[in-house]
């Protein structure tokens, strides 16, 4: 029979209040140690009997499985000394290498306890059993120390050897006695774990053992001792163990495995909290990091499980119960990424000049705040999950990426045959304290966790062109979006047309991301959904449905050339054809000098208008002409990218200028038009706020005092061109419009100058600005700084600009 524990000290609400822990439940390994003299003695030996035989048929069972391991090594000998060996001695001793020993052992023990068990009085005595066991755990050690080489020896001869293959996929175990099957089919590699496992199970015993032995019975402490010997041996065994394959025990006696956990932030009595939640073959469980000192090994504590045969997700209707979730407004979050980049600029200066380490630990530190802030409030996406029981449980994701995975992950499971069950207290600190050392992702994900020689990420410009898919099964609508990791999270950059009706979409369509400290790229195919019974189980909206995702590496030494690099990415069965190349901040901070004095792109502001006989460039007031009339309140719109090939055909036709703009203007996708503005501003000679001014622009924003900056802002205003003030003026009034709508757009100001800032500020290659901030890896917190201008003019208040107007000719019938 499994063991299932019936200690009295098990908390009765455990089960009705959604297996929590941390809220009245401490799953302490030593509740009601040393107490067995204070118990009903008798009841107490009783419950020594029930644990032992629940113990002596897992033992049985193990017994089986260690006998079905061994059954082909005799014949698999025989044949490696003739003229056909299926494997070698030296694969066959690697494989099966202490299997022998560990199985005399244990044969041993259990023919030992056994008559004890059978023959039960209460004046047996058992613990020198245990405690020779104990003292017998070396085998495992040096078993431990073998057992990745033997996964990775079998795995390979199994490929090499189909004879081999077929034993190893069918070992046949004897059932238990009580089994209505004789035997049943077990892969080798689930069997080369099983003694892993047993350690974890036989400490989890003497634990319970001693709970129900009386502290004067002999036998108290030599299970005292056995369970010193297993603790320590569990302490050190050997951390190389694949942690994938790496688990512990369920109540049934089987093989819990970890499969994916990682650090979420759950929404907990309407405030953020970030977990470390790691999913198991049969459970879900949300731990955090105890506090400990200093020199102590970190713990986490329990705050809830669920079952994944308890787990459901939650339907449509009760989806219109979540939670409103609080979203931090985006100029904050943009705010915070100034202050981390400003921070890594001082780092950099301090290791620059060899400063004091304590300097750069205090900058690190206060780095490490400012990020943890950031990941604990970006995320805005909800991830819900219902335990059957009644209690509810809501998570907030940056990307709908990591929603699908852990759908995807837990779903698969649930295919599967699973039972309910409770965990006792032992059971669930033995569980929890197994997920330290079983944990595949070991630190928050935050810049300042990394060493000094990990990469930093990438900051410029990636150029992606989505080329097409191949292995839809049936026609549907289908588009990309492509994502990448920024400051901790991900965010969705640029979205591909929907192309219709197809299983071969065709994009070909180029984008240009701008990165900030970025190290992978996401790509997620969708299927356009306009059904309304289709819903996001997580918020109740429409939703269009995930047919595939993939991540890529942005390995800096790959990315950083000057030709494309294709490559295909393949998921769920679905393969997505793309190209890219990266620009460096430094080459992206440069404008290209330009003699061209034709067209508009990449000739001087003055000289347009001049030709023109405007104020502002015809190109300008016609592209924020037609984003007012359609685009304005398109998601996204300045930030989502357009397509490379339709923005160059529209600079193509304004450089000629040619009879059918408008007519092209109002066919073309509004995303092109955006960015064929921004286009226009990026590739002016110089920028719309001048050289010469620049320094000037850097100077001012960084003044604290609020009157002082007012002042030489507003001077600088005027002291441009006219051309360049008036064109200015005219797109922040737009700008402005645009973010009246963001409630819809979800562009805010900051949003806005983000994107605009460094494109109307970014200094030419021989500006006088430019050469001292050459080569000093100041590019991300100067790009902030642009944005920082931007963003002040736009914020600022409406009296200062109608003064400005006053004194211009803005209002001029020919803008």
């Amino acid at each position: 029979m499994p063991y299932i524990d019936e200690s009295p000290t098990m908390s009765p609400q455990l089960s009705a209040r959604g297996q929590e822990s941390g809220d009245g439940v401490s799953p302490t390994p030593t509740d009601g140690l040393g107490t067995g003299g204070e118990r009903d003695a008798g009841k107490g030996l009783e419950m020594r009997k029930l644990v032992l035989s629940g113990f002596l048929a897992s033992e049985e069972i193990y017994i089986n499985q260690l006998e079905a391991l061994l059954l082909p090594m005799k014949p698999l000998k025989a044949t490696a000394t003739t003229s056909q060996p299926v494997l070698t001695l030296q694969q066959i001793e690697t494989i099966f290498y202490k299997i022998q020993d560990i199985y005399e052992i244990h044969k041993e023990f259990y023919d030992s306890l056994c008559p004890k068990v059978q023959q039960w009085d209460s004046n047996i005595t058992m613990g020198h059993l245990f405690q020779k066991l104990a003292s017998q755990l070396g085998v495992y050690k040096a078993f431990v120390d073998n057992y990745k080489i033997a996964l990775e020896t079998a795995e390979k001869c199994s490929q090499s050897n189909y004879q081999f293959q077929k034993i190893s996929e069918e070992l046949k175990v004897k059932s238990s006695k009580d089994s209505k099957e004789s035997h049943t089919s077990v892969t080798m590699e689930a069997l080369l774990y099983k003694p892993i496992d047993r350690v974890t199970r036989s400490t989890l015993v003497l634990h319970d053992l001693l709970k129900h032995t009386p502290a004067d019975h002999p036998d108290y402490p030599l299970l005292q001792d056995a369970l010193r010997i297993s603790q320590n041996f569990l302490s050190s065994i050997n951390e190389d163990i694949d942690p994938r394959r790496t688990a512990v025990t369920t109540p049934k006696g089987e093989t819990r495995q970890l499969v994916k956990d990682g650090f979420l932030v759950e929404l907990s009595e309407g405030s953020r909290k970030l977990r470390h939640v790691f999913l198991f073959t049969d459970v879900l469980l949300c731990a955090k990091l105890k506090k400990t000192a200093v020199g102590k090994h970190q713990q986490y504590d329990c705050k809830w499980y669920v079952p994944l045969a308890d787990l459901v997700f939650p339907s449509p209707e009760e989806s219109e119960h979540c939670p409103q979730v609080h979203v931090i407004p985006d100029h904050e979050l943009e705010d915070m990424k100034m202050k981390i980049s400003a921070i890594k600029s001082e780092v950099q200066k301090e290791k620059a000049n060899k400063g004091q380490s304590r300097a750069i630990e205090r900058l690190k530190k206060k780095m490490f705040e400012n990020e943890f802030w950031l990941l604990l409030n970006s995320p805005a996406i909800p991830f819900r999950i219902h335990n059957r029981n009644g209690k509810s449980y809501l998570f907030l994701l940056s990307s709908d990426y990591e929603r699908s995975e852990w759908r995807e992950a837990i779903q698969k499971l649930q295919k599967k045959d699973l039972q309910a069950f409770v965990l006792s207290s032992v059971e669930l600190q033995v569980l929890t304290g197994s997920c330290f050392k079983l944990r595949t992702v070991h630190n928050i994900p935050v810049t300042s966790n990394k060493d000094d020689d990990e990469s930093p990420g990438l900051y410029g410009f990636l150029h992606v062109i989505v080329h097409s898919a191949k292995g839809f099964k049936q026609s549907a609508n289908l588009y990309c979006t492509l994502e990448v990791d920024s400051f901790g999270y991900f965010v969705s950059k640029a979205k591909t047309r929907v192309f219709r009706d197809t299983t071969e979409p065709q994009w070909n369509e180029e984008f240009e991301i701008e990165l900030e400290g970025s190290q992978s790229l996401r790509i997620l195919c969708y299927e356009k959904c306009y059904d309304k019974t289709k819903l996001n189980k997580d918020n109740n909206e429409i939703v269009d449905k995930i047919m595939g995702k993939g991540q890529i590496q942005l390995d800096p030494q790959a990315v950083q050339t000057k030709n494309w690099h294709m490559d295909v990415i393949e998921m769920n069965g679905i393969k997505v054809e793309f190209s890219m190349k990266f620009t460096s901040r430094d080459m992206s901070l440069k404008r290209t000098p330009s003699k061209k004095q034709t067209g508009v792109f990449g000739v001087k502001i003055s000289v347009v208008t001049k030709r023109e006989r405007s104020k502002v460039p015809y190109i300008v007031r016609q592209c924020i002409e037609e984003v007012e009339k359609r685009g304005i309140e398109e998601v996204g719109i300045y930030r989502i990218s357009g397509v490379a090939t339709d923005i160059q055909a529209l600079k193509a036709v304004f450089d000629a200028n040619n009879k059918d703009i408008l007519v092209m203007l109002s066919d073309m996708d509004i995303n092109a038009i955006a960015g064929t503005l921004k286009l226009y501003f990026r590739e002016l000679p110089e920028p719309l706020l001048t050289d010469r001014l620049y320094p000037a622009f850097m100077e001012g924003i960084a003044l604290s005092d609020p009157a002082a900056k007012e002042n030489c802002m507003m001077h600088l205003l005027r002291s441009l061109p006219d051309p360049n003030l008036i064109t200015f003026l005219f797109l922040l009034e737009h700008l402005k419009r645009v973010a009246e709508k963001e409630p819809i757009n979800k562009m805010s100001l900051h949003n806005l100058a983000t994107v605009f800032g460094p494109t109307l500020l970014r200094p030419s290659e021989g500006g006088s600005f430019f050469s001292c901030l050459s080569g000093l890896g100041l590019y991300p917190p100067i790009c902030l700084l642009q944005v920082q201008v931007l963003l002040y003019y736009l914020q600022h208040p409406p009296i200062s600009f109608t003064e400005l107007k006053r004194n211009t000719l803005y209002f001029s019938t020919d803008v």
